[in-house]
């Protein structure tokens, strides 16, 4: 039998932690520390934390309705970059034309000649054959990695500004497919693509296409000419009729213009203490919209900001 005297002070316990829990349940917790939103954090960043566009890794994409900034990456793709450097400085593309534009996946622009007899000759200097760059060794690279998981790698996030992923077992990393990604389309053969025919992504990131493509760049600036062209109705969004096509103006390096002629802009730098936080505002949104914090940040939904250089 139970006695008295042992229920007694479990009772009074009972009691006293019943208590304490209901004055902390009727006492307003108090509000975690806000941090700064991605707005507060950019306006608050300093020139370190900006780099311009290196103007000899730098495209213009000149179409009718205004030009497309694409940075190029030969940290990742030397050989097809030195000959996109080429094909620009040769006018390789000027009166060529945006040929595919597939919902949700890609555009593209080349020469849309089928006969390979009568394609126009990519000039001197560009190569007509090069290797697959599909990923390169990671030594030497020196990559910011998300804290959040990623699907289609062992670790993702940025080197030099550009969204890649890497594979510890393999040692291997590259560029991912990301919104705004440029790459180098290719045949069946892994060697096939020497950087004349090119895509950017403009639909829901399609990883699935990572190292098995070669990827040279990004559009920093200038998707929305690229992401509204009229979608194809041809097989993978090819413009059926020749009168469908954008057509291109020109593709330059940005090294070939007078200075008067190239953007003026400048890149958030990914190396930095202000990236680290803008990253962890991005994955816990603090604007008072946001109800419920995600908690997590996928590569792709981590967009760079771009600026007109000050000064």
């Amino acid at each position: 039998m139970t006695s008295i005297a042992r229920t007694a002070p479990l009772a009074l316990s009972l009691a006293l932690a019943a208590a304490t829990a209901a004055a902390a349940a009727a006492t307003p917790a108090t509000p975690a520390a806000k941090g700064r939103t991605l707005q507060q954090i950019l306006d608050a960043s300093q020139p370190f934390d900006w780099r311009a566009l290196d103007p000899r890794n730098t495209i213009y994409l000149e179409l009718e309705r205004g030009r497309a900034v694409i940075e190029l990456a030969p940290q990742f793709a030397p050989e097809h970059v030195a000959n996109i450097r080429a094909l620009a400085h040769n006018g390789y593309w000027n009166g060529l034309s945006v040929n595919r534009s597939q919902d949700n996946y890609v555009v593209q622009w080349g020469d849309p000649e089928e006969d390979a007899a009568k394609r126009k000759p990519l000039g001197p200097g560009a190569k007509d054959k090069l290797p697959a760059e599909f990923a390169r060794k990671s030594a030497g690279l020196k990559m910011t990695v998300l804290p959040d998981t990623d699907g289609w790698a062992k670790q993702a996030g940025f080197v030099d500004g550009f969204p890649a992923a890497r594979d510890s077992a393999t040692g291997s990393s590259w560029l991912a497919h990301c919104y705004g990604t440029v790459g180098a389309g290719r045949d069946m053969a892994a060697d096939s693509s020497n950087g004349s025919e090119l895509y950017v992504v403009i639909g829901q990131s399609p990883r699935h296409l990572d190292r098995n493509i070669t990827t040279v760049g990004r559009v920093v600036q200038g998707m929305e000419l690229l992401s509204v062209l009229p979608r194809g109705t041809g097989a993978l969004g090819f413009y059926e009729k020749p009168s469908e096509r954008a057509p291109i103006v020109s593709i330059a390096l940005a090294a070939d213009l007078p200075e008067a002629q190239r953007a003026k802009l400048e890149v958030l730098r990914t190396d930095t203490p202000l990236f680290a936080e803008l990253v962890e505002a991005r994955r816990n949104r603090r604007d008072d919209w946001y109800l419920q914090p995600a908690g997590h940040i996928n590569l792709c939904n981590m967009p760079l900001p771009v600026r007109e250089k000050k000064g």
